[in-house]
Order: structure tokens, then C-alpha cells, then sequence
């Protein structure tokens, strides 16, 4: 491995940091929570494929895979839920979405 595991580590807990200080900041803006999610998700996968390559196994080259298509899956239905809530409430605040429960 080229770059050290620790070097990984240090940057996928750097960038998770980010996407939750992302997410606790911009908690009513859906689309800033969702960036947030989503960095949080991709520091997650650069755990997993630093991990993979230090032991030499595809096991979390193979789960960050399963990763991207579940990310891929919520980014299309959460967008569909901003577009909808966009187009009646004209805003894209969290605590629109309220209303959706029932």
C-alpha cells in the first residue's frame, strides 16, 4: 500500500467530521443534510477500501460497492421527496416533511 493505513484513517475521520458537522448545522436545508449524509457515506467507503487494501482482502472493496448502491438509491428517492415538497410548500425546510407522515 502506497500511502499509510493510518493516513486512510486520519482522512476518512476527517471527512466524516465534516459531513456530521454538516448534518448538525444545516439540519433544516434538505439538501445541505443529504451532502452531508452523503460525505459521511464516502468516509465510510474510504475506511472500508483502506481497510481491504492493508489486509489484502475485497471484503470492503466489495461492501463499499453494496455502499454506492444504497447511496445511489437514497439520493434519488430523497430528491423526489425535495422536489415534491419544493413544488407545494415552496421551500425545502425539514419540518415540511411533517406533513408526510399521515
Amino acid at each position: 500500500m502506497i500511502v499509510p493505513f493510518e493516513h486512510v484513517l486520519i482522512l476518512a475521520g476527517i471527512l466524516f467530521a465534516l459531513g456530521l458537522v454538516c448534518v448538525l448545522v444545516w439540519r433544516m436545508n434538505l439538501i445541505m443534510l443529504l451532502i452531508g449524509i452523503e460525505v459521511m457515506l464516502n468516509a465510510a467507503m474510504l475506511a472500508f477500501v483502506g481497510g481491504a487494501a492493508r489486509w489484502g482482502m475485497a471484503d470492503g472493496q466489495v461492501f463499499s460497492l453494496v455502499i454506492m448502491a444504497l447511496t445511489s438509491a437514497e439520493v434519488s428517492l430523497a430528491l423526489a421527496m425535495v422536489v415534491y415538497l419544493h413544488r407545494r410548500k415552496k421551500t425545502v425546510d425539514a419540518d415540511e416533511f411533517s406533513e408526510l407522515k399521515s
